[in-house]
């Protein structure tokens, strides 16, 4: 019998959601106007996945499955809101404990520019460049977002043409 055979559904629902759970919180933040859209968005990630987890049948990695349901739960709560995003100090990833007050507020200001640019792109540029930030590769990039791999590419190359326009950055 297979490892993943053995593991109960319960438990592989608590794996997979803590393993990806940063990267998951990125993605919900990116389409999300505030916090609690945040986790309201994430808890809706985490019930899709709780239902849809039992008719995986491991056609790709656990990983690209879990962002798939992510990237559908995303869309869907676009199309529901069509509101203007606001940005309220959404913490994407924990502060650095040891870092000075100045760091902390350099950083705070950076990842908030940040995230207002690619807030700015349009749902598809947005949702494959922040699958590569998540270190996803062409291929997943694809199975999740429904589309080629070279179209992935071209998509990802327009995505960093945009947002270094919107950062100011020269090409």
């Amino acid at each position: 019998m297979s490892e993943l055979a053995r593991e109960t559904l319960d438990d592989r629902f608590g794996r997979l959601l803590k393993a990806n759970h940063a990267s998951l919180t990125r993605l919900a933040a990116s389409y999300a106007a505030n916090r609690s859209d945040r986790d309201d968005l994430l808890q809706e990630i985490a019930i899709a996945l709780w239902r849809a987890l039992p008719a995986f049948r491991g056609e790709s990695s656990e990983r690209t499955f879990l962002f798939r349901i992510a990237h559908n739960r995303c869309i869907t709560h676009l199309a529901k809101k069509r509101d203007t995003v606001s940005l309220d100090a959404v913490r994407m990833d924990p502060e650095d404990p040891n870092a000075s007050s100045e760091a902390i507020v350099a950083e705070a200001q950076q990842r908030c520019r940040f995230l207002r640019a690619v807030r700015e792109l349009s749902a598809i540029h947005r949702e494959v460049l922040l699958l590569s930030l998540e270190g996803m590769d062409y291929g997943e990039i694809a199975a999740v977002v429904g589309i080629s791999e070279s179209n992935v590419g071209v998509r990802l190359n327009r995505a960093r043409q945009k947002l270094r326009t919107l950062l100011g950055e020269n090409s």
